[in-house]
């Protein structure tokens, strides 16, 4: 049997008989929906911090599916089931990290997916969709993913959120 925990170029694998949870931790910027809302599942106070045993397959995928930024994603272990995923599944890794899916994975269609902005309470400004993004000289180009921009200043990666602001205690007011 497969190890239920693994990792991969930027983060690790977490798995079930039914489904695999990538964590970037890179991309995490602590908006703590996962362990607020599944912390039989999401414990960051446990090591491994994810233990796919402590809820049923849906409600995994229903937790993953809120995680603002790419830090959490899925997919189904049987292949032919990630074809068959729609767009409702927003975290699925056939719309959010298509190269986990090998060699099925589809190309998306350049320039299509609309902008949308979130800002996250006490937390940064997330940015879903196709743009183009210039700060400071530079141009970051954006094809169906998404970036989280700082609010709180306290970012050792600005114009990017590093999770400094729940270090420093920004909060909105």
């Amino acid at each position: 049997m497969e190890k239920d925990r693994k990792k991969f170029s930027g983060g690790r694998r977490y798995r079930n008989e039914d489904i695999t949870v990538y964590w970037k931790p890179d991309a995490c910027v602590h908006a703590s929906y996962c362990y607020r809302e599944l912390i039989e599942v999401f414990d960051p106070g446990r090591r491994p911090w994810v233990d796919m045993s402590g809820a049923s397959t849906d409600r995994i995928i229903e937790v993953v599916n809120m995680c603002p930024t790419e830090a959490l994603s899925w997919k189904w272990n049987d292949n032919e089931r990630n074809l068959e995923v729609g767009p409702e599944h927003t975290n699925h890794i056939r719309f959010r990290r298509p190269e986990l899916m090998g060699d099925e994975a589809e190309e998306p269609e350049a320039w299509e997916k609309p902008v949308s902005v979130r800002i996250m309470y006490d937390g940064p400004i997330i940015i879903k969709g196709d743009f183009i993004l210039k700060y400071d000289g530079n141009t970051k180009e954006m094809r169906g993913g998404l970036i989280s921009l700082c609010r709180c200043g306290a970012s050792n990666k600005l114009p990017f959120c590093d999770g400094a602001h729940r270090k420093t205690g920004f909060e909105d007011i």
